[in-house]
């Protein structure tokens, strides 16, 4: 016997509000949360429920906002509508009504709520199925909750819902959200009732419930843990927010295998994997997409973004962009590297070292104080240290290619373009501007000369111009 066909499902994602408080030019569903902006949060949560339509109500940036979701992955695409005017959360809703018109369900949620999970919703679409209910809403608690409407259920059914609060209710935190499920004639009926006898001067989306259940419709609720807050007006809440989801990310690293020492002082986007039995140390920043192997060390004190870290290893006191470093690497202390750079299996980049847009290879390293740009590092190679790649002639940039098992002197000055060719040498302190053939040393210096006496000759003739005489230890 097949089972009945689930409810055709519509989701409606309000993004309009302008954000006031947050003072800021960037709309306010734009601003980011943990590497993502707040409103792909929200899209994503809603296609993890696989509704057939998902629509987004903006208004003031709408091209700022289309513009942003263009290149996001989210199924189905978002369609987005002009709110115009905006008057409110139900005024929101009835400029929807053509859009969502196929739906037997309307799935409402708030454009910058990112706390809301796909488990939240799947939850509150599971009760609102079962009980046959008209709406259902997502309910959470809050350690203020002035200003929002409170809830007063008995389980899983709501009994009243209320803008201003009796006096017995006062010290209940438990309010409504702004996640609906709605049958949509239901909604359609109702939206039409409501009133805009407020401070405000708004359609309110919470009167709907009030309106059902009035005409004895089963309104269901669902609770749910969003950290204490709801929603995003100003910056100490946006704050909040990305508290709250980096202990989230936290805790589904540390569940899948990774060792975070202290969750408290660990940074991890939302786009980011881990690998099992890597340790990370406090004060580690992990952006983008980045991606570390298993068994790594990262940190402390360390940044990577949207870079790749192979198995096994080190990462510390160090700044990582847009780079690719291979298994078994030693990267830091104090190691920049910027976008372009591969460091391959088993090289380092050590202490006070720079690269930008540069191969290292196999087993070769760099240890210390050294700038490596626009170069390209064969295997087994040693770069001694204060070695300068000088890739910049004051209008391009040059390339210099160091073969496999060269050893570069300390404070070898490479001026590109130029070939240290493979198991070639240069001489400590050598500024290298024509290319050195396979195995042989490249040198370049002046003679030394020592001028005997120098010392006393000085201080005589300082002596003579009045000056004092300086006694060393």
């Amino acid at each position: 016997m097949s089972k009945n066909p689930r409810p055709s499902l519509a989701a409606v994602v309000l993004g309009a509000g302008q954000g006031k408080r947050l003072k800021s030019k960037l709309p306010k569903v734009l601003h980011p949360v943990c590497g993502r902006p707040v409103l792909w949060h929200v899209l994503s949560t809603a296609s993890g429920v696989r509704p057939e339509r998902l629509v987004v109500v903006v208004h003031e940036g709408r091209d700022q906002v289309e513009e942003a979701a263009a290149p996001w992955e989210i199924r189905p695409a978002p369609v987005f509508v002009d709110q115009g005017d905006p008057l409110g959360t139900g005024h929101a809703l009835m400029v929807v009504e053509d859009t969502v018109e196929s739906a037997a369900d309307v799935l409402v949620m708030a454009g910058d709520d990112p706390l809301v999970t796909v488990e939240h919703v799947r939850r509150l679409l599971r009760v609102h199925r079962r009980t046959k209910a008209a709406a259902s809403i997502l309910t959470t608690e809050v350690d203020d909750p002035a200003g929002y409407w409170r809830v007063v259920r008995d389980g899983d059914r709501v009994v009243e819902v209320l803008q201003k609060p009796t006096a017995a209710m006062r010290d209940k935190r438990e309010i409504a959200t702004l996640v609906y499920a709605i049958r949509r004639e239901d909604l359609y009926r109702a939206l039409p009732l409501l009133a805009r006898e407020n401070r405000q001067r708004e359609y309110y989306l919470p009167d709907v419930l009030k309106i059902l259940h009035e005409k004895g419709e089963r309104i269901s609720a669902v609770p749910a843990d969003l950290g204490g807050g709801l929603g995003i007006n100003t910056r100490s809440e946006l704050a909040r927010t990305g508290r709250v989801m980096r202990r989230r990310i936290n805790e589904r690293h540390m569940e899948a295998g990774v060792t975070i020492l202290d969750p408290d002082q660990t940074f991890i986007d939302v786009g980011v994997r881990i690998g099992r039995d890597t340790l990370v140390y406090p004060q580690t920043y992990l952006e983008g997409e980045t991606r570390i192997g298993q068994d790594c060390v990262i940190g402390p004190t360390t940044r990577v973004v949207d870079s790749t870290v192979g198995e096994g290893t080190t990462v510390q006191f160090s700044v990582v962009r847009e780079s690719r470093i291979g298994p078994r690497v030693s990267v830091g202390p104090y190691a920049s590297l910027r976008p372009g750079t591969v460091l391959e299996e088993g090289s380092k980049a050590g202490t006070f070292v720079e690269i930008k847009g540069s191969r290292v290879g196999k087993r070769s390293k760099v240890p210390h104080l050294s700038y490596v740009g626009d170069a390209d590092i064969g295997k087994d190679v040693n770069i001694g240290a204060a070695t300068v790649t000088v890739n910049y002639d004051g209008w391009d940039k040059h390339r210099t290619v160091i073969g496999d098992d060269a050893k570069i002197g300390s404070d070898t000055m490479l001026v590109a373009p130029v070939e240290v060719g493979k198991g070639a040498m240069t001489g400590a302190g050598s500024v290298i501007t024509n290319d050195v053939p396979a195995g042989a040393l490249g040198v370049e210096r002046t003679e030394q000369r020592n001028v005997a006496g120098f010392r006393k000759r000085k201080e005589a003739e300082k002596a003579k111009r009045g000056g004092k005489r300086t006694n060393r230890k």
